[in-house]
This record gives C-alpha cells, sequence and structure tokens, in this order.
C-alpha cells in the first residue's frame, strides 16, 4: 500500500486535473441525490391529488394544530407533575421530556415547511398535473446536465492518468538506460518490456478507479444517505446493520485480488523473456526443429496465465454480489421496519425512537427510492475496488525498480584526466559476475597510449569481462582500473566512455537506417564525416547498392543485412566517434579475408596515435598490435610483444 501512495504523491503534479474532477463529481452525486428526491412532490401530488401548495398548506396547518395539542398536554402534565410523589412523579418527568422532544421536532418541521413555503408558491404550478409535468422536466435536466458532468470526469480522470502512466513509462525506460549492467540482467529486456507495457496500464487503471470511481461513487452514495438521513437518520443506521459484514469480506478480496494480481505480474515478466528468447531466436528453433517443443512451452506459460486471470476474474466477480449484499439489505432491513412504521402509524420499534413523527407513504418511497439510488453505486464500486487493488499490486512491483539505485555512476566531484590519456592500466583486478564465482583475479596490465594489444584464451577466460571493466560497465570486487593513476570510479561516467569507441561481435544495430546507425557514433557528424566513417570501414560499397543506399532501414538488430555488413557498419559507428581507445571485441569475425585484409589496413592507418585492444581468434589480426597478452581461467598467463608470440619465444612481464 506504501507503493500505492507514492503513485498518488506522484500524481499530485496533475492536481489541478485531480481538483477538477472532483468538483465533477461532487455535481454529478448532489443531481443524483436531487433527482431521487424530486420525486417526492410527484409522489406526493399523486396520492393526495392537490397541488403541492395545498398539501404543504394542510400540512403546516396540521404541525401547528399538533404542536398547540402537544403543549396543552405538556401543561397539563406540569401540574400533574407538581402535585406528584415517588414513582408516579419519576414517571411523570420521563413523561414531560418526551413531550417536550416532540414539540421542539414538529416545531423545527413546522419552520422548515413555512422557509419552503415561498419557494413552492413561487416556483411550482398550483395546478397538480402541471406540477409533475415540471419536477419530471427538472429530473430530465438534471439528468442531462449530471451526464455531461460525468463525461467531463471520465475524461479528465483518464487525461490525468494517461499522463501519469506516460510519466512512469519515460521513468522506467530512464532507468533501464542508466542501470548498471548486473542491475538490468536481474530484470532482463523482458521484465523491462513487461513493466514498461503492462505493469504502468495496471497502475493507470487503479488511478483511473481511484480518482475516477472511488471520488465519484462514494459521493452519490454520500448524497442519496445524506438525503435519507433527514427523513429519518435512525432508520438509516439501523438499515446498515449489514455493513460491518460486507466490510469485512471487501477487506479478505483485496487481500486476495492484490496477490493474484502480483502472481500474474510475475507470470508476465516471464511470458515476455520467454517470447523475446524464443522469437529472438528463431533462426536456431528451426535449425534444430524445435518449433514444437517451443509451442508447448508457450501453452503451459499461457495455460499459466489463464489460470492465474480466471481466478482474479473470479475474486473480482465476488466482489459484485457482497457489495450488492449491502445494499439490498439496506433496502430489504428499511422496507420491512419501514412498513411495520407506516402501517402502524408508529414512530417507535421495541421502545426505541425512529422518528419523530409518523412517516408517510410518500416519505417513505422516497426514503426506499434515496436507498436504492445508493445500492446502484454501491454495486458499481466492485468494479473501482477490482481497480484499485490491481493498481496496489502494480505499484508494488514497479516501484523497487524506479527505487533500485545504479552501482554503476558518477561520483559527485569527479576529477579529470587531460586528452589524450597517456596510460590506461589494470592494478591487482579481480572480479565477479556473482559473489565467489571470479572470473577474473589478479590482473595486472598496462597500456600506454597509443599501444596495440591483442587479448587471446579459449571462450570463458575472461577476455570480454577484462572488456567489460575497461569500458565500467562493471566495476571490480578488488584493485581498480586506472587512467594516468586515477581510478575509473572516480572520473565522471561520460568523460570514460566518451573516450572509448567499442564494436563488439553481435548485431546491435537500431530498426532505422544506415545514416542513422553509424550517425550514432557522433550525434552531431554530418553526412560527409558519415560517408567517410563508411568508406574507411569498407561499407560504402555494399551500402550504395542498397536500395535507398544510406537511408535504407537495416531492420531490426540489423536483420536485412548480412553478419559481415552488420559488422562493418558497427565499425563505420566506431571510426566515426573518433575515440581515444578502441575496443574490436571480434569485429571481424563474420568479415570475408579479403574485406578482413582491406579493414585491417584501415585499422593499422586509423589506430595511429590511438590505443587499439582486440580480442581475436584470427592469427592474421595479430599484425596490427604490439602485444599479445593471452589469459587462461582468469588468470593472465603471458603478456607478449608480437614477434616474440608468432616465433613461440620465451614470455615477457606486463
Amino acid at each position: 500500500m506504501n507503493h500505492f501512495m507514492r503513485a498518488l504523491r506522484d500524481s499530485l503534479c496533475y492536481w489541478k486535473s485531480i481538483l477538477l474532477a472532483t468538483f465533477c463529481s461532487l455535481v454529478v452525486a448532489i443531481l443524483w441525490g436531487a433527482n431521487i428526491g424530486a420525486l417526492f412532490p410527484v409522489i406526493q401530488v399523486t396520492l393526495s391529488e392537490q397541488s403541492l401548495q395545498e398539501w404543504l398548506e394542510a400540512e403546516i396547518r396540521a404541525t401547528e394544530q399538533k404542536i398547540a395539542d402537544v403543549s396543552s398536554e405538556i401543561t397539563a402534565v406540569r401540574r400533574q407533575l407538581a402535585e406528584a410523589r415517588g414513582e408516579e412523579r419519576h414517571g411523570l418527568e420521563s413523561r414531560l421530556a418526551q413531550l417536550e422532544s416532540e414539540r421542539e421536532n414538529l416545531t423545527a418541521s413546522a419552520r422548515t415547511s413555512r422557509r419552503a413555503q415561498p419557494y413552492v408558491e413561487k416556483l411550482l404550478p398550483h395546478d397538480p398535473f402541471l406540477t409533475v409535468v415540471v419536477v419530471i422536466g427538472l429530473v430530465v435536466i438534471g439528468t442531462l446536465v449530471k451526464h455531461v458532468f460525468m463525461m467531463c470526469n471520465t475524461l479528465i480522470v483518464a487525461r490525468a492518468a494517461a499522463n501519469i502512466g506516460r510519466d512512469l513509462r519515460r521513468r522506467i525506460f530512464e532507468q533501464a538506460m542508466v542501470m548498471d549492467r548486473a542491475g538490468f540482467a536481474a530484470y532482463g529486456t523482458g521484465g523491462f518490456t513487461t513493466h514498461i507495457a503492462t505493469t504502468t496500464e495496471m497502475l493507470s487503471n487503479g488511478l483511473i478507479s481511484l480518482f475516477g470511481g472511488a471520488v465519484r461513487e462514494p459521493l452519490r452514495i454520500l448524497a442519496c444517505l445524506a438525503g435519507a438521513c433527514l427523513i429519518s437518520w435512525r432508520l438509516l443506521l439501523l438499515s446498515l446493520i449489514v455493513a460491518p459484514i460486507v466490510a469485512y469480506l471487501i477487506a479478505w478480496l483485496s487481500k486476495r485480488i492484490k496477490s493474484v494480481c502480483r502472481r500474474i505480474l510475475e507470470k508476465m515478466r516471464s511470458f515476455q523473456c520467454f517470447m523475446l528468447e524464443s522469437l529472438g531466436s528463431i533462426q536456431t528453433v528451426q535449425a534444430y526443429g524445435m518449433e514444437k517443443a517451443e509451442q508447448e512451452r508457450f501453452d503451459k506459460t499461457t495455460s499459466d496465465l489463464v489460470r492465474l486471470t480466471l481466478k482474479r476474474a473470479f475474486y473480482n466477480a465476488l466482489t459484485r454480489p457482497i457489495t450488492e449484499l449491502l445494499g439490498i439489505g439496506m433496502v430489504g432491513t428499511t422496507v420491512i421496519i419501514g412498513g411495520y412504521l407506516v402501517l402502524n402509524h408508529e414512530t417507535h420499534l421495541l421502545g426505541l425512537r425512529l422518528s419523530n413523527r409518523p412517516l408517510s407513504v410518500s416519505t417513505m418511497m422516497v426514503f426506499f427510492g434515496l436507498l436504492i439510488g445508493a445500492s446502484d453505486p454501491l454495486r458499481k464500486m466492485s468494479v473501482v475496488f477490482s481497480g484499485i487493488n490491481s493498481g496496489i499490486a502494480a505499484a508494488r512491483s514497479l516501484y523497487p525498480l524506479l527505487d533500485r539505485e545504479t552501482r554503476i555512476k558518477s561520483p559527485a566531484f569527479p576529477k579529470v584526466v587531460g586528452r589524450p590519456h597517456r596510460m590506461l592500466e589494470l592494478r591487482d583486478v579481480s572480479f565477479a559476475y556473482t559473489a565467489d564465482d571470479y572470473v577474473l583475479r589478479d590482473i595486472n596490465l598496462k597500456i600506454r597510449h597509443g599501444e596495440k594489444i591483442a587479448l587471446i584464451g579459449a571462450n570463458g577466460s575472461g577476455k570480454s569481462s577484462l572488456i567489460n571493466l575497461m569500458c565500467r560497465f562493471y566495476d571490480p570486487q578488488q584493485g581498480a582500473v586506472l587512467l594516468d593513476g586515477v581510478d575509473l570510479r572516480e572520473l565522471a561516467l561520460e568523460d570514460v566512455r566518451g573516450r572509448i569507441g567499442l564494436v563488439i561481435q553481435q548485431n546491435e544495430l537500431f530498426n532505422d537506417t544506415v545514416m542513422h546507425n553509424i550517425r550514432y557514433g557522433s550525434p552531431q557528424a554530418t553526412d560527409c564525416q558519415v560517408r567517410q566513417a563508411a568508406e574507411m570501414a569498407h561499407a560504402d560499397e555494399f551500402i550504395r547498392s542498397l536500395p535507398d543506399q544510406y537511408e535504407s532501414l537495416v531492420g531490426t538488430r540489423g536483420q536485412r543485412l548480412s553478419g559481415g555488413q552488420c559488422q562493418r557498419v558497427a565499425l563505420a559507428r566506431a571510426i566515426l566517434r573518433d575515440p581515444e581507445i578502441l575496443i574490436l571485441d571480434e569485429a571481424t569475425s563474420q568479415i570475408d579475408p579479403e574485406s578482413e585484409r582491406l579493414i585491417n589496413e584501415v585499422l593499422n592507418e586509423f589506430s595511429r596515435n590511438r590505443t587499439l585492444i582486440m580480442i581475436t581468434h584470427r592469427l592474421s589480426n595479430l599484425h596490427l598490435v604490439d602485444r599479445v597478452c593471452e589469459l587462461q581461467d582468469g588468470h593472465m598467463v603471458e603478456c607478449r610483444a608480437r614477434d616474440q608470440h608468432l616465433s613461440g619465444r620465451p614470455r615477457l612481464a606486463a
């Protein structure tokens, strides 16, 4: 619930919309109760066959006569009281208090009738039939106005909730962009997708239920109950005898719905991860004939979702009969007790006073109507409860993600290192993705600016982990990565990564044009500079053969290009960045030998006065570097000059 309260606080930036929506709800509630109360003159005129003015005048006379009778009786009781003793005196005192209370009530009723009389005389016709026509006309107009305000309320709340949802999606996306790699992996692409698409939608619907129905419907209930209270507050309290039971059942249901919604969100997250994994690996699925197996996994995942969805639907369906139970209980209790009072012209039930004067048939019918009017919004509250409970579950899932602080961030007061740097150093570095499972141990390596090194070793030896530390995607558990003697953790993150151009083996291209993907390395670059970078990466030739050349779309993750073409586009992007440190992680693994030879010539020229760090398994790439460093099981086993490595001479110290 605390997380949902935070969502409410976040929504206060739209306080004007919320206030306007609340005003609309208030108008709707007043008109709802007024329309029901307006039936009183219609019923009264119909039953009495006289105009409302005549009926009101007769009521005032009858009330005044009753006041006179009660006053006479009070005078007589006081005379008797003056002569009475003992038990008789006690009984007379009780009777006197009762009569004085009755006179006060009658006097107040007469006063109210006299105040209303001028308005009835002025506003309503004297003809009974015309009175009915006017009142019904006012009810119709009031209903139209009510629906106009209700529509305004719905649109205002929907607009505010949509903006709140947009803000939340922006915050989730921003969190994904800045989160450290370990934190991102904990949620995964599927987790972020679920939160952006599903969780925020549930939370938005919860806020719509809160600012819309949870405000409007209770106000409608209160408007009806206020009218019923004016008729007989004691009878109203008695009609609410089933309310505590209903409140307990609703609280129990709310707990169950929140639990199910939370499990649905967890399943949705797993479902999103499964879909992204299967559809993203469709070539492997089809190549190994695993279509049926993936379909079975899909069926199982969706079956679990269906089961939980039906469970939520069951609990949501229970809220309606429970809330209607309260409405029926109110009306049923009132019908029984009110019928007794009207038929027997009573004001008491079992010695308990329920009204100040006997209730007329028309008054009791309006009382019934007001309770029935309260039962309609009570029924709609079942949908409101369901929406709010879903929103609470969504907020509970969403805000821990928004609260998670990235471990990789810039210091408050970063240090500055000159450009270009002089030395990149790894000093006593040990690193583990998970606790006590170290993938790098005691790494020591110095790379002078302008030096070119190759990192070699078997898969899993720690080469890519070493690159991740140099780019500060992760921080080492022990030791430090230093730039000119300054720990990368003491530099601004933008400063560190702004010096690096990274090309990896995987095709990480965006579903946009070739021009956009190359310019991603330097957004301010001109078209001419983009083409020059493409020429250096030997990508210009194949780009010009595409239907729209540099404006051709590459597809999701570059699927419209071959693997080698994607790598050349990625290499052009890194070249355009003009980095101090160029890092290539198997960047030419999918390029044919002739293209690789040409690219190596370009890299040899481009890497002058730059630091080049290359992960490679190809012997041909080693001619680009000055040193070859070999890793094995997370340890640096040797670091030799290139010629010594190729000739198999003894290893050199780092």
